[in-house]
């Protein structure tokens, strides 16, 4: 079988604790939200952010299908600084997947993303390591590993670990550098 990107293995293996609140921006069809959300359990919080308003409609349907209630649903352009409306600080963790290639403002998504971060937060980065022969998006769009690493840095963030994501993914846990030095609690 195709090793293909999974959320809940994903997801899973880098760790999420209970309760927690995550952002899922650019959350799509919500194949990482609703993961997120069944890891975090129900005193979790997940914020799925995305600009298409079918797409929130889809994930809002199914969360309620499958009995997950700690999703909540925003429609917002993550590509503008405070577009989420979130306050500052309040995520654990933020998760752009499969996201970096549909936007043409990189740069201030992971602004916006920098923004909710809570000290010590942590970024996390999944997308498509190519084309691979039309089953990902359009070669000229991908924002392979190196990209996405340099705008990271360019952003403030340093590179806490590099992961598996599937055979057409990649995967990249970044934190603030300005809060690097208090990750040892």
């Amino acid at each position: 079988m195709n090793n293909f990107s999974e959320p809940q293995k994903i997801l899973n293996n880098i760790g999420m604790g209970a309760g927690s609140v995550v952002v899922d921006l650019g959350s799509g069809s919500g194949h990482y939200a609703r993961a997120a959300a069944q890891l975090i359990g129900p005193e979790g919080r997940v914020y799925a952010v995305d600009v298409q308003h079918e797409l929130l409609e889809r994930i809002a349907t199914e969360s309620q299908e499958q009995g997950i209630s700690n999703i909540e649903i925003i429609h917002a352009d993550i590509e503008i600084v405070r577009g989420t409306k979130l306050q500052d600080n309040v995520a654990d963790s933020v998760l752009l997947c499969n996201t970096l290639f549909q936007l043409e403002d990189k740069a201030s998504a992971i602004t916006e993303a920098s923004r909710i971060m809570r000290p010590n937060g942590r970024l996390i980065v999944i997308d498509w390591t190519d084309s691979h022969n039309g089953l990902g998006p359009d070669s000229a769009l991908i924002c392979d590993q190196s990209a996405a690493t340099e705008l990271l840095q360019s952003s403030g963030f340093v590179l806490e670990k590099e992961f598996s994501a599937g055979d057409h993914h990649y995967g990249v846990i970044a934190r603030q550098a300005n809060n690097i030095s208090n990750n040892s609690n």
